[in-house]
């Protein structure tokens, strides 16, 4: 297991959820691949924990999906399947829609300054090469449109979300030609959302997300 992820103690956590928690990072970023066998003792090992907390993990982790037991092979990470990613950009695209409309209303001008400086930071490491640094980029601009919008249950269901997404968002960012795309689609939704064109920022996004949709199914049928 060459994966290079580690445990971040919480002292007001129990040990079981430190471990839950850290496991799930891994997957959602990428970390823990899909497919991957997931060996109790060697994450006990690397972790420094004992079995238990890790077993006890792996069931919770099960119940959500990211992780299914295969028989006489043991827990695997879940495969992304193309029925998951449809549902979770077809409710993304749902709750952006939301918070374009408002956004477009609400925002002020520190918030475009904002917007427009995360989409200049996405252009600049673009050939950096780090899909952490790249997703958490990509996260950021869309993050200062969802504030935007002034609705905190919005932003709790889009906080809710992220999390999911970010497994996606680093398999479509493999991708050098993607990543450029993606840097023309901020530009362009940015551009809308700033002549308060919610109409037009709407269209943008959905082409964005359905280019990425698009990116993912290439990069699983490629692996398979």
């Amino acid at each position: 297991m060459t994966s290079n992820f580690t445990v971040n103690m919480d002292e007001y956590l129990p040990l079981r959820d430190v471990v839950f928690k850290t496991l799930r990072q891994a997957i959602l970023k990428g970390e823990l691949k899909p497919g991957e066998r997931l060996m109790e003792i060697a994450l006990a090992e690397k972790l420094g924990v004992s079995r238990t907390p890790i077993r006890e993990a792996i069931r919770k982790l099960e119940l959500e999906g990211l992780v299914v037991m295969v028989p006489r092979k043991g827990a695997h990470v879940a495969n992304i399947t193309e029925k998951d990613l449809n549902d979770v950009l077809e409710v993304r695209i749902g709750l952006e829609n939301m918070a374009i409309d408002k956004a477009c209303c609400l925002m002020k001008a520190e918030q475009f300054r904002e917007l427009k400086a995360a989409e200049e930071h996405f252009s600049s490491i673009l050939q950096s090469g780090d899909l952490t640094q790249l997703a958490e980029a990509d996260v950021e601009f869309h993050e200062i449109i969802y504030r935007a919008s002034n609705n905190e249950r919005l932003l709790q269901l889009l906080g809710n979300l992220r999390e999911v997404i970010y497994r996606y968002r680093i398999e479509y960012l493999k991708d050098e030609a993607t990543r450029a795309k993606l840097a023309e689609e901020h530009a362009e939704i940015y551009e809308a959302i700033s002549a308060r064109d919610a109409s037009k920022a709407k269209a943008f996004t959905f082409s964005h997300i359905e280019n990425q949709r698009k990116a993912i199914m290439r990069s699983i049928n490629e692996s398979n």
